[in-house]
């Protein structure tokens, strides 16, 4: 028989995801797939129950119910600082994973160049691929996974269609500055490129940080795909509701991706989701000041455990230091943490291009009785000790 495609071969199944049925069949407690233990806001499931009698059960508008599309025009206006069309500059996908495989596939040709920041989030480096695009890998530099302005700039020498930005960061929970988001801007203005985002933990932001969209300094709308989802800030990452917010020349061509990679999102869970985009400002307060509380409670009990780590400046992701348990391969300590001590992390090669093979993982986006538990079965980590 015919071979099948080439275009898989620079890439692995979802590690992640493969740490969660790692997690599943070693009754481990999951801290490796980034999703909560605890219940979306109540507002969003009453009208949930609401819609399962009455509907819609059809197709919504291929690009997004209108009034789903309203409510985060009206949502994101605000934070964006600019007037954000509901007609002409949205597309609502199937997950942000849905969203940055069609930004990708709107902008990049075969043959085309797309910055990539390693540590990233493994879908990048596929999306690239699949697109037929070759990633041009930048390193962030621990502690603070900065970057170097010349580092970046060579690389925008080689013309790049696109630089992916996940902001914050996942898996180190960077939050990029001001300052930083400005040389981005600058060197993408400078070589015509376009930014490619992915925002989904902009509510989940540390004090003194705050999240600032790239789309909203000078100049860089035109040229930037912000994508999100609601999957994060509402707990539901099942629904798999995103979207892609981009000028209407850009969103006439992701339309044409998304509507035959998927038609469109599910309709009655955009119905009732419209209830959580109308929320106030209350909560999103109190959604930052109950993951800051969790991550203190974590970090506070890895602290008390005796392990390494860098501290998130968003996001709900830890990376731990395990280089002094002696194991070559961080996959095999994934797999002993979760067979021996009861926890699924992610190994943290699976982030980077560079060799790195002494970083894990993991999240804290459970019940506090859940990291109470996990940090309990923590204390055993030293018994891998090589």
């Amino acid at each position: 028989m015919q071979r099948l495609s080439d275009r898989t071969n620079g890439f692995t199944d979802s590690v992640i995801r493969r740490m969660t049925r790692v997690s599943l069949e070693c009754d481990a407690i999951n801290l490796s797939q980034g999703f909560p233990d605890f219940d979306p806001p109540r507002e969003i499931l009453s009208r949930l129950a609401e819609v399962a009698a009455s509907g819609p059960h059809q197709y919504a508008i291929t690009w997004g119910a209108r009034n789903f599309r309203e409510a985060l025009a009206e949502k994101q206006s605000k934070l964006m600082g600019r007037d954000i069309d509901p007609d002409e500059d949205i597309t609502v996908t199937c997950g942000s994973t849905e969203a940055m495989m069609t930004a990708m596939m709107s902008v990049v040709n075969p043959g085309d160049e797309v910055i990539v920041f390693s540590p990233f989030y493994e879908n990048y480096g596929a999306d690239a691929i699949l697109s037929g695009a070759e990633p041009i890998y930048v390193p962030l530099r621990p502690p603070l996974f900065g970057f170097d302005t010349d580092e970046l700039e060579s690389a925008f020498k080689r013309r790049p269609k696109a630089l992916i930005l996940c902001n914050p960061s996942n898996p180190t929970g960077k939050v990029f500055t001001y300052e930083e988001l400005s040389v981005i801007s600058e060197l993408a203005k400078k070589y015509d490129s376009y930014i490619i985002t992915d925002e989904v933990y902009e509510h989940i932001v540390y004090e003194p940080r705050r999240h600032i969209y790239i789309a909203s300094l000078p100049g860089m709308f035109e040229r930037t795909l912000s994508c999100g989802s609601l999957s994060k800030t509402y707990s539901i990452t099942g629904w798999r509701l995103g979207y892609i917010i981009a000028p209407a020349r850009i969103s006439e061509t992701l339309r044409k991706v998304h509507d035959f990679l998927t038609v469109g999102a599910p309709s009655p869970l955009q119905e009732a989701a419209v209830a959580g985009l109308k929320m106030g400002e209350e909560y999103y307060r109190d959604l930052l000041r109950t993951y800051t509380e969790k991550r203190e409670l974590f970090l506070s009990g890895l602290d008390h455990i005796g392990i390494g780590y860098t501290k998130p400046d968003g996001a709900y992701y830890v990376m731990l230091d395990v280089s002094p348990l002696g194991y070559e391969s961080d996959m095999e300590l994934c797999v002993d943490l979760a067979e021996k001590v009861g926890v699924g992390a992610v190994p943290g090669s699976s982030f980077f291009r560079e060799n790195v093979n002494h970083l894990i993982r993991l999240h804290f986006a459970k019940k506090d009785e859940t990291l109470y538990e996990a940090l309990n079965r923590l204390e055993g980590i030293w018994k891998l000790k090589r």
